[in-house]
């Protein structure tokens, strides 16, 4: 189990300029065109999402009162709660209106090529069983607070916005380590 920290995130501009994204893992690291990659993104003023032509992405509300998602294609979506999940096509172009006032969110970007990833936002107030399928891997975010995870007898301790990637061929515990808490899970092949 590999554990990244929210402290060793790294600060990166937007690909359009408008604001900057602060990443937590790239595969592989370095270059561009990636496989995937995790990170947290300040919205400090509506307007256009950059271009990921080639990728999906999946976007969390970490902060903030909210965002409205305004597709090309005219859908709408409203992220209000810290939590919400929005799932769409990175080639689509979005407009983002803040609600009121600034928010973070956090983005899985996954290239298209890759098969199937499954993603989530698990709210944990007992204990949840993962399993990790041999040839993938399982990234669980904590969203809002602490979580405790026990993968294969290593027990390791979440903070806030802290990650950790899980190899195939496990199962892995999580929950809260106080009361409730929310964790973004997504399934990746290796």
């Amino acid at each position: 189990m590999q554990i990244i920290r929210r402290s060793s995130f790294k600060a990166v501009p937007w690909k359009n300029g408008g604001g900057v994204t602060h990443e937590a893992i790239r595969v592989p690291a370095t270059g561009d065109p990636f496989r995937w990659r995790v990170s947290v993104a300040e919205v400090a003023a509506s307007g256009p999402f950059s271009d990921f032509s080639g990728y999906q992405r999946k976007m969390v509300l970490l902060k903030g009162s909210g965002v409205e998602l305004r597709f090309a294609d005219g859908a709408v979506r409203l992220l209000g709660s810290v939590g919400d999940l929005a799932e769409f096509d990175g080639a689509l172009a979005v407009h983002c209106r803040l609600i009121e006032g600034a928010c973070v969110d956090l983005n899985l970007i996954v290239a298209n090529e890759l098969p199937r990833v499954g993603a989530q936002v698990a709210r944990l107030r007992d204990t949840l069983t993962v399993p990790v399928a041999a040839g993938r891997i399982l990234v669980a975010f904590a969203i809002d607070a602490a979580l405790d995870l026990i993968a294969d007898g290593q027990h390791e301790a979440l903070g806030p916005w802290d990650l950790a990637l899980i190899p195939g061929g496990l199962g892995v515990e999580l929950r809260a380590a106080r009361g409730a808490a929310a964790a973004f899970l997504a399934d990746l092949p290796t």
